[in-house]
């Protein structure tokens, strides 16, 4: 059953068109994840959806069965409890229970018409427990647990929680609803990996369709069978999870490109032959000319140029020095506000190289154990020392060393003051500030342009041991890659605080684990990391995972390894760079090839023309080997 189509669906603000010529179905068990980079429409779409904007074309219509449940990027208010702001959800069903009560009461005392009362009883009976009335309770306070929550949490104030919080809440609300069709804008944001992953459990078994715009690229993987790409204004449908639409989208994007560079090569050379077939000017070679124009005719309406990719920015850690093998120690930590303590005798060790995580729930230190790692923090306990020639850099999550009153160009000069103006603007341009952007207020930039600043000042400041606490927080799918990419080249030391589990999983060689005020050390990535505690829950008498000294052992060369593999990173990316040059530069020549054969003292020379095609032929051939190499480079 088809819950929802959209055809033609076009919205603009004023002279700006956000996106166009819009189709899609959704049916009724559909799991779509929503893509596309900060500020290409996506919440606007939302809105189109749920009839908050009124397209400025087009037609979309939803089926009378369709109940549409929408959780924006906005957070609950009131006075209730947390409990019962979420059974509100359920306030038909608590009528019903009011009435069935009533019946009961009115039967019991034999008032009024006996078999109406009874068939109406019977009636509400069916529709409460169909409707889940016995269990709404228990649901939502396992829904409630399964985000977060404690006990104590559920008779609190929704004034009383954080943002974080009251998101959840709302979140809850929703999920519990009785609605089939959800539309889910950014869920995870603010949930700790435990809440993210009670949500996959739960929209893995949703008996409905939902859309969800998600930046989570592990998470799209795991709770989507479809994927809306928004992009260049237009929305391109693929089947299949993230994963799956990254390859599509590559496999048909250089399709694409390959049939419109040939066509237009074919295009240059049907055009040479044209030209040449007029300067002979015979009957024979005017009616040739004529055949080979309708075959251009023919070629340019088959010529479709290929969309550029959205603005993305590169760059690089580099390093100033070398430091030693020891890189961070911290011993005995401990940590407490008042008389709450937090975490005690915490035992880190990060050594030259490794790329190590630090997770755990929201709330169990992860940002405080940083700070004192930094020594930002007063009132703790436990010693921490540094390697020889380690330089720290810290990215906060809060971006506190951001300063709202300054325009971008100055927070990244007065930071690097021997920097020339020139050089600030050109790493600026890298990160997408052009033009005028660099005079932005700090103050007035959106969380994923401040998460950009903040990171450049690190990338310049050329330290070999960076904490990066939530980086990818505000970042959008390409600028977290390009942040991947960047980290996996870095020849310095990483510990990190991240709740993205495709990051997790490309960088990390350990993981520390850090709950109820203790830390926990896995070897290798997330995966290995969830492996691992679910073999420790497995029933007597099922294989053990192999110890902790034993993984040890295996990585002893691990540092060695993680080297070789970021200097082949570095060789396969510079072959592609040299190989995109040489085609650019080949064919350029190929085209002065083609343009001089069609002069008149070259087109009756025939010497020169065989000379001239060989050339071209052997460029071609050149040009098609490169081709070759690239797509062994990009695999």
């Amino acid at each position: 059953m088809t819950l929802m189509n959209a055809a033609g669906l076009e919205l603009s603000f004023g002279t700006h068109t956000v996106f166009g010529d819009v189709n899609f179905l959704i049916d009724e068990r559909d799991h779509v994840g929503l893509v596309g980079v900060n500020g290409c429409g996506k919440t606007s779409l939302f809105k189109v959806l749920t009839g908050e904007y009124s397209p400025d074309a087009g037609t979309f219509g939803k089926s009378r069965l369709a109940r549409i449940g929408y959780v924006e990027q906005y957070a609950v208010s009131g006075n209730r409890t947390v409990f019962d702001e979420l059974l509100t959800v359920f306030d038909d069903l608590k009528e019903i229970d009011r009435r069935l009560n009533r019946l009961s009461e009115l039967i019991s005392d034999n008032e009024g018409d006996m078999d109406a009362l009874i068939e109406e009883q019977h009636r509400l009976t069916e529709e409460y427990n169909e409707r889940g009335g016995l269990t709404y309770r228990s649901r939502a306070r396992s829904a409630l647990l399964g985000l977060g929550f404690t006990e104590q949490q559920l008779t609190q104030g929704i004034s009383t929680l954080s943002g974080g919080q009251r998101s959840k809440v709302q979140l809850c609300k929703m999920l519990l609803s009785n609605a089939n069709f959800l539309l889910l804008d950014e869920p995870t944001n603010h949930l700790d990996i435990a809440s993210v992953e009670w949500l996959e459990d739960f929209l893995r078994s949703f008996r409905g369709a939902y859309i969800v715009i998600s930046h989570d690229r592990y998470f799209l993987d795991r709770v989507t069978n479809r994927t809306f790409e928004l992009e260049n204004g237009k929305l391109t449908v693929y089947n299949g999870n993230y994963s799956h639409y990254i390859d599509k989208k590559a496999e048909n994007r250089e399709i694409a490109i390959r049939h419109f560079e040939n066509t237009q090569r074919e295009i240059k050379r049907i055009e040479g032959i044209v030209e040449q077939q007029r300067r002979w000017n015979r009957e024979k070679n005017i009616r040739t000319a004529e055949s080979k124009l309708k075959q251009i005719e023919r070629l340019k309406k088959t010529l479709v140029a290929v969309d550029r990719l959205p603005e993305d920015f590169s760059f690089s850690f580099p390093v100033r020095n070398e430091s030693g093998n020891d890189v961070l120690k911290g011993t005995d930590l401990s940590f407490a506000y008042g008389a709450k303590e937090i975490f005690q005798g915490v035992n880190i060790d990060i050594k030259k190289g490794e790329r190590v995580f630090l997770l755990g729930p929201n709330g169990c230190g992860k940002t405080t154990l940083f700070k004192m790692l930094c020594s930002r923090l007063g009132g703790t306990k436990g010693y921490v020392s540094l390697g020889s020639n380690v330089d720290i850099g810290y990215y906060d999550q809060t971006q506190e060393s951001l300063h709202d009153a300054k325009n971008v160009l100055y927070e990244v000069w007065d930071e690097y003051p021997r920097m020339t103006e020139t050089e600030v603007r050109s790493s600026l341009a890298a990160f997408l500030f052009k033009g005028d952007d660099v005079f932005k207020s700090i103050g007035n930039l959106s969380g994923g342009e401040r998460a950009r600043v903040a990171i450049l000042k690190l990338m310049l400041s050329r330290c070999n041991l960076l904490l990066l606490d939530e980086p990818t927080n505000h970042l959008d799918i390409i600028s977290r890659e390009a942040l991947e990419m960047a980290l996996t080249c870095y020849e310095g030391t990483i510990f990190m605080v991240s709740h993205d589990r495709f990051f997790i999983n490309r960088l990390a060689d350990r993981i520390y684990y850090m709950e109820n005020g203790e830390v926990t050390e896995y070897i290798g990535n997330y995966d290995d990391f969830t492996a691992y505690r679910a073999s420790r829950s497995l029933p007597e008498g099922s294989p053990s995972p192999a110890p902790l000294n034993e993984e040890k052992e295996k990585r002893v060369n691990d540092y060695r390894q993680r080297k070789e593999a970021a200097a082949a990173e570095r060789k396969r990316l510079k072959q592609i760079e040299n190989s995109e040059q040489e085609i650019e530069r080949l064919e350029a020549e190929v085209s002065r090839i083609n343009e001089r054969l069609t002069l008149p003292e070259v087109s009756s020379d025939y010497a020169e023309i065989m000379k001239l095609t060989r050339q071209a032929t052997e460029m071609q051939q050149r040009i098609d080997e490169l081709y070759a190499l690239l797509d062994e480079l990009y695999d």
